[in-house]
């Protein structure tokens, strides 16, 4: 598994609020939720480098 890291995090209550809510509907912890929404926006937006990487067949990923 990937090394994790802890960080500090400063949100507004509303918005933790409704993302808690969130990942209860999603039965997801509310660090999960957070971590999933985090992937997709980087996904979405191009900048997911690992995503290129796992996209490949495995006969391209060791050229």
């Amino acid at each position: 598994m990937a090394e994790r890291k802890a960080f500090l995090l400063r949100i507004d209550p509303a918005v933790l609020a409704a993302v808690q809510r969130w990942a209860d509907d999603d039965l997801r912890s509310l660090n999960g939720q957070i971590e999933f929404l985090l992937r997709r926006a980087l996904r979405d937006s191009g900048r997911d480098r690992s995503d290129a990487n796992s996209a490949k067949p495995e006969s391209e990923a060791g050229e």
